[in-house]
């Protein structure tokens, strides 16, 4: 199912989700060895918890684990992220189109009122940043979640979640996607609110093709300045 965290649990958990926030925001950098003193100094927690936590990072593909070498973060290279994005396009876009028949008008609405405190947090970056939250505050989880339909759920679930908040920290941090990018999330709420179901695949599947766009702008200029 969609990783929806709960904020208790047990220290392994807190480890989890703290570690996977790390990892996402790259705080952690992609391919940076995971020490586990140093980490469990870091984050003040003790090695056992610690050690659970890496192994349930390596199920989600955040770690990666090398022989003779440690766990080392997982790096995303463009094939790794290509293949994320076609995945994500076909599926996000299906949960879409199911999504516009099956979520009520108070979740819909609610997917408005989410968009209006998205845009106030744009304003506050000065239009330069739109980062969302895990969970209930993540625009597509919702809709992903609004699709009723546990195995769609189940694919967009634990195993691409965090790779997918990873990619679209990203892409956050370009200004000149977060208006875009807010823009077209307000038409696919309109289109589900209309219960339009193919124009709301459609622009799902723009606004995700676009983000893998600069995505992979972002890693051509990369490239060109460690060239």
């Amino acid at each position: 199912m969609l990783l929806d965290t709960p904020q208790q649990g047990t220290l392994a958990d807190i480890a989890s989700r703290r570690l996977a926030q790390s990892i996402v925001t790259g705080e952690l950098a992609q391919g940076q060895k995971l020490n586990e003193a140093e980490l469990a100094e870091r984050f003040g927690m003790g090695r056992g918890p610690l050690r659970e936590a890496l192994r349930h990072l390596e199920g989600m593909r955040l770690v990666k684990r090398i022989p003779n070498a440690g766990a080392r973060v997982v790096v995303l290279d463009r094939k790794t992220l290509s293949d994320l994005y076609t995945v994500r396009e076909a599926l996000e876009g299906m949960a879409c189109r199911i999504a516009a028949t099956q979520m009520s008008d108070d979740e819909i609405a609610q997917l408005s009122t989410l968009l209006d405190q998205d845009e106030k947090q744009i304003q506050k970056q000065a239009g330069k940043v739109y980062a969302q939250s895990e969970g209930d505050l993540d625009f597509h989880y919702q809709i992903a979640r609004g699709s009723r339909n546990q195995m769609l759920m189940d694919m967009l679930g634990s195993e691409q979640y965090q790779l997918l908040r990873m990619c679209r920290y990203r892409t956050s941090r370009n200004a000149q996607r977060t208006q875009p990018a807010l823009s077209q999330h307000r038409q696919i709420v309109n289109a589900l609110a209309n219960r339009d179901g193919e124009l709301a695949e459609l622009l799902m599947r723009r606004h995700i093709q676009g983000a893998w766009r600069s995505i992979s702008e972002m890693i051509d200029k990369e490239e060109k300045e460690t060239a």
